[in-house]
């Protein structure tokens, strides 16, 4: 939790005083939590899950591996990266590998909290387009040491393992790592879904507990975060945002 306390003591205006007990109050262990359970997924050694878990309405699925593809969001169907932007995907896993980057012609700068993702990332990502391929680090979402130079920032996946107190903190970060007229596309979930509750018990099992926030809740915190255009679009599980302050 060292960078966290550290980035925190940074922004004194943020939090007073405290800052890094302020934001280890918010977050907890989560981060390190949410990168061990990734961790854990891409070298297939997430375990078993206890018998009540076959339960679940999305246990079948779970199983054969039918549901990541069930549930993932397409950022491009709300903002599809262009040819030659500069997108910044936060909370990658290893999206330049499964995702078409190279359709697209977009340069890829990957940001995520598992080490596991990123390694795979670094050794195959240049392989398959190092023209495109720009970089890959390991770190939080808050933590985005880049100059205002994308034109697209994506954040798919995570939301829902933080609170929204830390989502802000995310927020104020990508705000200032985009140009003028940059985009930020965000997923949520959509608590009215079929899906939500299941997949949330899901996930506890896993070891990740879920954030359940409702759409409305969702549109006042955009509000407060001063996002002035919006767009949002529904599947089975999430909710896809695409946010400017312009």
């Amino acid at each position: 939790m060292a960078d966290l306390a550290n980035w925190a003591n940074s922004q004194g205006s943020l939090f007073g005083t405290d800052t890094g007990a302020a934001l280890t109050e918010i977050v907890g262990d989560r981060i390190p939590t949410v990168a061990s359970r990734f961790d854990r997924e891409l070298t297939g050694k997430l375990g078993d899950l206890p018998e009540d878990a076959a339960e679940l309405s999305v246990y079948e699925d779970w199983k054969t591996g039918k549901l990541s593809s069930r549930v993932a969001s397409q950022f491009w169907s709300i903002a599809k990266p262009k040819a030659k932007y500069r997108c910044l995907d936060i909370g990658c896993g290893i999206s330049f590998l499964i995702y078409p980057w190279l359709e697209w012609g977009a340069f890829f700068h990957g940001q995520d909290v598992s080490g596991v993702a990123c390694d795979i990332l670094k050794s195959r990502a240049p392989q398959l387009n190092s023209k495109l391929f720009k970089s890959i680090t390991k770190a939080p979402a808050h933590l985005l040491e880049y100059e205002p130079i994308f034109d697209m920032a994506i954040a798919t996946g995570f939301s829902c393992y933080y609170p929204l107190d830390y989502w802000a903190m995310v927020m104020q970060a990508v705000r200032k790592v985009l140009k003028p007229g940059g985009v930020f596309v965000f997923d949520a979930i959509d608590t009215e879904t079929e899906l939500a509750d299941d997949w949330a018990l899901l996930e506890m099992y896993l070891g990740l507990e879920v954030e359940l926030e409702s759409a409305a809740t969702w549109k006042k915190f955009l509000k407060d975060a001063g996002v002035t255009k919006t767009k949002r679009k529904d599947s089975e599980l999430f909710a896809l945002y695409r946010v400017s302050w312009d």
